[in-house]
């Protein structure tokens, strides 16, 4: 069982089976299941603009993630094509993260939010918060479209038993790491 409780995307990482380490679900029709999450960060800053605090949002950083502690596989089914379709999952979070970033960034770039607070020092705490809960909507956009188009990969690819389909995703995964 290993410790590691976050993998990162990255050009030089691949998923490995050690990496699943949650129980697998006798009730779940897949033989694997990989939990993978955005995680976004940002720079908020403020500018005081008369009596009101002004925030805007810079810096913004998006990851993918993989949870080992969360993803499981059924022992007896550990093939090399299973992983390759579980790595699919992996890859096509970050290609969406890629076809939207700019998008997300783009939605907050160059712009200012009030914020609320009684005095200076609350509403620069409140605009931390705020802009959290605005970076937070955003995000969980990418997480349903992620969602919708990681069930049309398993259906397309019938869970990775689609051999041919299987390789046109390949293939289309491979040029996230030129």
């Amino acid at each position: 069982m290993s410790d590691i409780n976050v993998l990162v995307w990255s050009n030089d990482f691949f998923l490995r089976w050690h990496y699943f380490n949650a129980e697998f679900n006798p009730a779940a029709f897949e033989d694997s299941h990989s939990i993978i999450k955005y995680r976004c960060t940002w720079t908020v800053n403020s500018n005081k603009v008369e009596s009101n605090i002004l925030f805007f949002i810079e810096n913004i950083q998006l990851s993918v993630e993989f949870y080992p502690a969360l993803s499981w596989v059924r022992t007896i089914q550990t093939t090399d094509n299973l992983l390759k379709h579980e790595q699919g999952h992996f890859d096509l979070a970050e290609m969406i993260k890629r076809e939207n970033l700019e998008k997300l960034q783009n939605k907050f770039y160059e712009k200012e939010f009030s914020t609320r607070g009684k005095n200076e020092d609350q509403r620069k705490q409140f605009a931390k918060e705020d802009s959290g809960k605005l970076i937070a909507i955003e995000v969980e956009k990418l997480e349903e479209i992620l969602s919708q188009k990681r069930k049309q990969y398993d259906e397309q690819t019938n869970f990775g038993q689609n051999l041919e389909k299987q390789l046109e995703y390949n293939s289309i995964f491979d040029k996230l790491r030129l």
